[in-house]
């Protein structure tokens, strides 16, 4: 282990770029092409922010009174990545205020290794960090196509910190969802919780809650471990 350095891990959906409203939007669209579902919206998959795509597609089915086999879930999953990445494709997403500022400064302090850990596909992982313009080459990579178990289980978290060389204590994990709150803090990490896609109440469990990243710099990090 790196016993003098601290580990610094994001969230990727809702925490780099606003991938929130882009999940929402493919994902209603699989609904209408594949199960002629109209009147689907954001709110419904909510549920199932932060614990992977499986979980977020059916807890709009669920929302909306359609039960789902296993396999209408994966045929739904693997529908709303190839919309996404289509989407991305056409509309980039930036990276959120402040997100490449603090990845920049922590990349280049000899104090801190960076890393990524998400629910999200190897696949779109590569496609939002590369529309974000993401220097992930430098960073541990955690995705959703590994064999790890989903938040709110802190087993992402832990195999970051693990790649990084850092006792999770000596790790802050920024997230925007509750069960990756309540998987940063399983994991012994303190976390940060940015507002963007739940309401600071319901993040309260975090050690600091902002409204944007921005607010965010290597000491505001230092304070908290």
């Amino acid at each position: 282990m790196n016993g003098g350095k601290f580990g610094l891990i994001f969230d990727m959906d809702g925490v780099i770029a606003d991938t929130e409203d882009l999940n929402a939007r493919a994902s209603i669209r699989v609904f209408e092409d594949l199960f002629s579902l109209k009147g689907v919206r954001r709110a419904d998959f909510e549920a199932g922010i932060g614990r992977g795509a499986e979980a977020y597609m059916k807890a709009a089915g669920d929302a909306n009174g359609l039960a789902m086999s296993e396999d209408d879930v994966a045929r739904a999953v693997q529908a709303r990545q190839d919309n996404i990445l289509s989407m991305l494709e056409s509309d980039p997403l930036p990276a959120f205020p402040g997100i490449l500022e603090l990845m920049d400064a922590a990349l280049e302090s000899p104090e801190w290794v960076v890393a990524i850990a998400t629910g999200s596909t190897a696949e779109k992982t590569d496609a939002v960090l590369r529309s974000a313009r993401v220097p992930y080459g430098r960073m541990v990579v955690i995705t959703g196509s590994e064999p790890h178990a989903r938040k709110p289980a802190p087993d992402m978290f832990l195999a970051a910190a693990q790649r990084l060389g850092v006792e999770p204590s000596r790790c802050v994990v920024i997230e925007d969802a509750v069960s990756g709150v309540a998987a940063a803090k399983a994991a012994g990490a303190a976390c940060i919780a940015v507002t963007n896609s739940f309401p600071a109440e319901r993040l309260a469990d975090a050690d600091l809650v902002v409204h944007s990243v921005a607010e965010v710099s290597l000491e505001t990090l230092c304070s908290l471990i």
